[in-house]
């Protein structure tokens, strides 16, 4: 990795875990900035170059909602959220909000610079428009429409390529089941998540190698579906 792997932001409370971050990260040759309030995060982001954030919800000054929102304004910087593991409808609410990304404490180091990986990608292939997916032996043309398996076309209802198209658009960040509702059926009703777990499951049979333990199309308990990024 070169030396300028990218300068992140860290915004946590807890100094422990800023310090942890700061190590590791470092480790991996990026910069590491920090920040332990809304206000102080804001402040940094205003004054200085940042190429990612990793953001914890629960702050003393206020909510890390109100840090993405403010940053969604005018901004693609990727964010990963930090949350406990207890706090599902705050990482619903953030990955709605903007963030690209969650993690749940307590969490494992390589995970998350995985993640970060993925960040710095997902931001790569946002800016280039990359139109063809290719992994496990799955490939989607978005400009064709087209969905191969092992050199065979996958034929896919209408909804199972809506779906499988906003999964590719984003590959590597999670979905909520709202944002895919909306983006797809046009509705955000909760009731109707049901629905979507059926076309998921069908899409897995389609597409899966084993659609029993899927290795492509992830669940993210609780909140969505994340289509894992070529490594």
């Amino acid at each position: 990795m070169s030396v300028d792997a990218g300068r992140i932001l860290v915004v946590d409370d807890e100094p422990a875990i800023r310090r942890l971050l700061r190590n590791t990260l470092g480790v991996h040759d990026y910069t590491v900035l920090e920040a332990a309030t809304v206000a102080e995060a804001l402040d940094l982001l205003a004054r200085e170059r940042v190429d990612l954030l990793i953001l914890d919800l629960g702050l003393p000054d206020g909510d890390g909602l109100e840090v993405i929102r403010t940053l969604r304004s005018g901004s693609q910087l990727p964010v990963i959220v930090l949350s406990s593991r207890a706090d599902e409808r705050g990482k619903v609410q953030a990955l709605d909000a903007g963030a690209d990304d969650y993690v749940t404490k307590p969490f494992g180091v390589e995970e998350l610079v995985a993640r970060i990986r993925t960040a710095f990608r997902h931001r790569v292939q946002a800016q280039g428009g990359h139109a063809l997916f290719q992994q496990d032996g799955v490939s989607v043309d978005l400009v064709h429409r087209k969905v191969m398996r092992n050199g065979a076309e996958v034929r896919l209802s209408p909804k199972e390529y809506e779906i499988l198209q906003q999964l590719v658009i984003h590959a590597g960040k999670v979905l909520t089941h709202r944002h895919l509702l909306r983006e797809v059926w046009g509705s955000e009703n909760d009731d109707d998540v049901a629905y979507l777990r059926v076309y998921v499951r069908q899409l897995r049979g389609k597409l899966e190698a084993d659609p029993a333990q899927p290795a492509l199309i992830l669940t993210e308990p609780g909140v969505g579906y994340r289509l894992r990024a070529p490594e």
